[in-house]
């Protein structure tokens, strides 16, 4: 790339910008638009991100400490905090969700892996439920007086991105988005107790996936015939079976398996339920400790990107802001695979929260940072040398 442009041009260039203007034609994003458009706002919202801002009025004093360099990042000619807000109150979230979207289907395919002995793809589900004060975040009622909404999101163990992402009210029960979910033939989903529903666990049986789920101490289950295991191995039973409760055996009228499981570790035994027949009960095992990933996923992007503080009230402030988080997660991982960078996304974006307005080509920052101390870095005071 050109060497005079700054790293936040040179990273952008890497967003597919016909596309996002595809969407908002599609919703009539720009309309009466004059200066601040959506794709001003979306690079606006990254720097946000990458820089890690904390608040609004705190994001507008940076782009006004580097106002002259306005253009050449793409950012528009005038960016007040006013017409900031607004836009992200009236702008339809749709635009940025679907460009999401887009996003998470380049970076699932640039990081798709055959590395896991099961084939196919492997999702694990959960939600994370971040609180909100109710005096200013009205709509999102949670309790009488708490506020939050919850990110339910169906995580790619096999690409460490999220494939789909479902954001409701926090007195939603996890168990109801299991009904935005498309199921895909062959592919494995990892639930934890929380989710089990066996009315909505059928509908995977029929969609001719396959699940593995935790199950719970009161399940009603019996055996018709168990097969061989190893407990060295940590296995305690592998049992092929029926449910036995009354409403249950209706919900699921066909077989299930049931692997009782001890883990040394942790010095506890789980119960896991599941419809696949021909994987090992190790396997099954082994399938949901992948669960843990997608806590590791809530975790590392409630640390280290702004979707616990927002810039906004609305409902539609906070999906855009949640929306443009997961697509400066993507770009990241996009750019990472396109210039071969073998760090962490988290070593990556503590270099970039520091060098956006610096010129030289990109690739060349990651080869010449000594990567030793990254972790011990603190981000907030890297990322004033912005100002």
């Amino acid at each position: 790339m050109n060497q005079g442009k700054y790293f936040f041009s040179q990273l952008t260039g890497y967003l597919p910008q016909r596309v996002f203007d595809g969407f908002v034609k599609k919703h009539d994003g720009n309309r009466y638009v004059k200066h601040f458009t959506c794709w001003n706002q979306l690079l606006c919202m990254l720097f946000g991100q990458l820089t890690n801002r904390e608040s609004l009025r705190d994001l507008i004093v940076a782009l006004d400490a580097h106002s002259g360099k306005s253009y050449h990042l793409g950012l528009g000619k005038s960016v007040t905090r006013s017409n900031f807000a607004k836009a992200n109150e009236v702008r339809n979230s749709k635009i940025f969700e679907d460009f999401a979207y887009h996003l998470i289907a380049i970076a699932r395919e640039l990081h798709s892996s055959d590395d896991f002995k099961i084939k196919g793809n492997i999702y694990a589900f959960d939600s994370s439920t971040i609180d909100l004060c109710l005096n200013v975040f009205w709509w999102a009622k949670f309790r009488k007086a708490k506020g939050g909404i919850k990110l339910h999101t169906l995580y790619d163990v096999n690409t460490q991105i999220p494939a789909f992402l479902h954001i409701t009210p926090a007195n939603v029960h996890d168990v109801k988005a299991m009904d935005e979910l498309v199921y895909e033939a062959g592919a494995h989903y990892i639930f934890d107790r929380a989710y089990l529903d066996y009315t909505r666990l059928y509908k995977i049986e029929r969609c001719s996936a396959y699940f593995v789920v935790r199950a719970k101490s009161n399940t009603k289950f019996r055996p018709m015939y168990s097969n061989k295991v190893d407990k060295l191995t940590g296995i305690r039973c592998d049992q092929i079976g029926k449910l036995s409760g009354f409403y249950t055996s209706q919900e699921y009228p066909e077989k299930l398996r049931r692997v009782k499981y001890y883990d040394k570790e942790s010095n506890r035994t789980f119960v896991f339920l599941t419809n696949n027949m021909k994987v090992t009960a190790e396997e099954v095992a082994l399938l949901y400790k992948k669960r843990w990933q997608v806590e590791l996923f809530f975790k590392w992007v409630k640390q280290h990107l702004k979707i616990k503080s927002f810039w906004g009230t609305s409902e539609n402030a906070v999906k855009i802001q949640i929306y443009c988080a997961i697509s400066a997660y993507c770009l990241v991982s996009i750019v990472a695979d396109k210039l071969k960078l073998k760090r962490s996304t988290y070593e990556i974006l503590q270099v970039l929260g520091i060098s956006l307005l610096d010129k030289a080509p990109i690739n060349e920052l990651f080869m010449n940072i000594n990567y030793s101390n990254v972790k011990e870095l603190d981000y907030n005071q890297l990322s004033l040398s912005l100002f």
